[in-house]
C-alpha cells in the first residue's frame, strides 16, 4: 500500500488558475494535476 501525505501549498493566482484548466480540461482533481506536473519533472531529471 502506498503511504500517501499532504502538505499545504501556496500558488499564485496565475498558477491556481492554470492549475484549474488543466484539471477541467483532463476531467481530473487539481491534485492530480499536481502530481501529474511533478512526476513528469521527475522523469525528466532522471533522464538527465
Amino acid at each position: 500500500m502506498e503511504v500517501k501525505t499532504s502538505f499545504p501549498l501556496r500558488l499564485p493566482v496565475d498558477v491556481k488558475a492554470w492549475l484549474a484548466e488543466q484539471a477541467a480540461k483532463n476531467g481530473s482533481s487539481q491534485n492530480s494535476e499536481v502530481i501529474r506536473a511533478v512526476r513528469e519533472r521527475m522523469e525528466r531529471a532522471e533522464a538527465q
